[in-house]
């Protein structure tokens, strides 16, 4: 049962005999799979009654710790005594195509003796002797000539992949296809439609519950914003929210009217005087972010996600998308009224490029991590952080 089961998670291919930590981890997930396997069989054929339990507690214990060191050690071993990757990988480099990195078992430059495009038997078996003895062999060549190097290795019985350098870029998760023709998955989004509904299900009951409790304290600072500067209460600006989609963010006004940027060309700086008195309280505070419940409530934003930037944001006098090419990644959730950047400090101006990098690497972060047990630690770490230096 315990073969069956390893092969079944593919416990012994090459790829997961690299790590001995994954190796080990491996090892038991099949290990007791086939205790679920032999309990579920004794049920269904009631032998549960003869059947010792603590026979078998015991000796799932005892497997699972002799295969997890077995299985770790061999891997370890292995590995240090050949050095590098235990299983040989080739790499056929045709012409002057560039390479990928890595550690290769054997580099063999092609040149004419292996011309796939030539379709020759003689050639065929040339290839398949210089490959019989690898796991795996991957192939360098001009793009012109990858459908014929796939074509040739396909009979090969060797695993064989061809390196793309542009995949790099793609960052592909997968091949789909459209009409029967292959397609090459670049997203799926971050969240599934449950995890979307139950990430709104949490935006709703805590902005609705929020605006309720938080009633007196938006009337008291809406008050003493129309009193203590002329112009409107609420400030409106064009930001970029989820999918890429640009939305009108609300905060309390916190600047003199005629100081206010639409655009977002300038960030607020600590002795701003384009701020007022009132301003500068509510800013220091975070409470001028308070209208942006009501954001939440509409469905432009999330209680928790990447905060949204105007389009005039920049870090070193350059627009944040021409810092990193990642920025437009973390628009594939909802922006947050709060984030995991900003419980880490990252927040205020952004001065040099890296202000801006150490943001983007935690919204990414956020992204592949998501939970909503997290957004409700994010939500608690917040107000640990409400009062911040760099909040100005």
């Amino acid at each position: 049962m315990y073969f069956i089961t390893s092969f079944s998670i593919r416990a012994y291919d090459q790829d997961n005999l690299q790590n001995p930590r994954y190796a080990a981890s491996q090892g038991a997930k099949a290990l007791l799979l086939s205790v679920c396997a032999v309990i579920l069989l004794a049920f269904v054929f009631q032998a549960s009654e003869d059947f010792p339990r603590a026979v078998m507690a015991l000796g799932a214990l005892t497997g699972t710790i002799l295969i997890v060191s077995a299985r770790y050690a061999f891997v370890r071993n292995m590995t240090s005594i050949i050095g590098g990757n235990p299983f040989t990988v080739m790499l056929l480099r045709d012409g002057q195509a560039p390479v990928p990195d890595g550690d290769f078992s054997q580099v063999v430059e092609t040149g004419d003796r292996f011309d796939p495009d030539l379709h020759d038997p003689i050639m065929y078996d040339r290839l398949a002797r210089l490959v019989a003895s690898a796991d795996r062999v991957v192939v360098a060549c001009p793009p012109e000539r990858r459908i014929a190097w796939a074509s040739a290795l396909k009979g090969t019985g060797v695993q064989s992949e061809i390196f793309v350098p542009e995949l790099s870029k793609l960052a592909p998760l997968g091949i789909s296809s459209c009409a029967n023709t292959p397609t090459m998955i670049v997203t799926v989004g971050p969240l599934g439609l449950f995890d979307r509904f139950l990430k709104r299900l949490f935006d709703i009951a805590v902005s609705g519950l929020a605006l309720f409790l938080l009633a007196p304290v938006l009337g008291i600072i809406a008050v003493a914003v129309k009193v203590t500067s002329p112009g409107p209460i609420l400030f409106r600006q064009v930001r970029i929210g989820w999918g890429n989609e640009m939305f009108h963010i609300l905060k309390f006004r916190s600047m003199y009217v005629e100081g206010s940027d639409g655009a977002g060309n300038r960030s607020a700086s600590r002795d701003d005087d384009r701020i007022t008195k009132v301003g500068r309280f509510i800013r220091m505070t975070s409470m001028d972010e308070l209208p942006q419940i009501i954001n939440v409530l509409k469905g432009d934003m999330s209680i928790v996600g990447p905060r949204p930037h105007a389009l005039g944001s920049r870090a070193a006098e350059k627009l944040f998308w021409e810092v990193d090419g990642r920025y437009w990644h973390r628009h594939s959730v909802k922006p947050g009224l709060t984030g995991l950047a900003q419980v880490r400090g990252f927040r205020g101006a952004t001065v040099i490029e890296d202000d801006l990098r150490n943001r983007l690497q935690a919204d990414l972060e956020y992204l592949e991590h998501w939970s909503i047990w997290r957004d409700l630690r994010i939500v608690l770490q917040t107000f640990q952080v409400l009062l911040h230096r760099n909040a100005y």
